[in-house]
């Protein structure tokens, strides 16, 4: 993430589940898309500026719900300009989403208690290629799954959130909650 890019409150997955996606992240590349350099994440909220309460709760609320399983239950766009994100949709917890969605509510610049829990996969894909974009991105991925059943790899279809942050990419702090 560039330093114009918001704070953020995050989750990571396991380095199995990092590692996995940033091998699709390669196979994407080397079937023409745009290469993909963000580290794989869940943001559960954002602010150019975080509130400290925002914070703070976090790290109250999210170290006792991790590890914490995600399901890949779709693919969604997001973005209404001439660029747009890709993002793999996912579900969880009843008790993990209420979390998040009061964290979001404490912070001041989101859009109060509301989460939609996604894997970033495509950033800033010019809205004409969002089409291929996610064609190959299913492709790849489908692929991508079949080999790990072969080989008892990473299946793609279900993530671990292993570690909350704070993310502040103006002085590149990462904070472990």
């Amino acid at each position: 993430m560039s330093a114009k890019s918001p704070e953020s409150l995050l989750l990571y997955l396991s380095e199995e589940q990092e590692q996995a996606i940033a091998e699709l992240f390669d196979d994407l590349v080397r079937r023409g898309l745009p290469r993909q350099n963000q580290r794989p994440h869940i943001t559960v909220t954002f602010a150019q500026s975080m509130a400290p309460e925002a914070v703070e709760l976090a790290a109250e609320l999210l170290p006792p719900l991790l590890p914490a399983t995600f399901q890949r239950v779709g693919t969604v766009v997001f973005g209404t300009r001439s660029k747009q994100s890709i993002a793999w949709l996912l579900e969880t917890t009843d008790e993990f989403e209420a979390a998040a969605r009061e964290i979001s509510a404490a912070n001041p610049e989101s859009r109060g208690a509301r989460w939609i829990p996604h894997l970033t996969m495509g950033l800033r894909i010019p809205r004409d290629e969002v089409g291929r974009y996610i064609d190959v991105l299913d492709a790849a991925t489908n692929e991508a799954t079949r080999a790990a059943a072969r080989s008892g790899g990473h299946l793609l279809k279900e993530f671990t959130a292993a570690q909350a942050a704070y993310w502040r990419p103006a002085t590149e702090e990462l904070r472990v909650l």
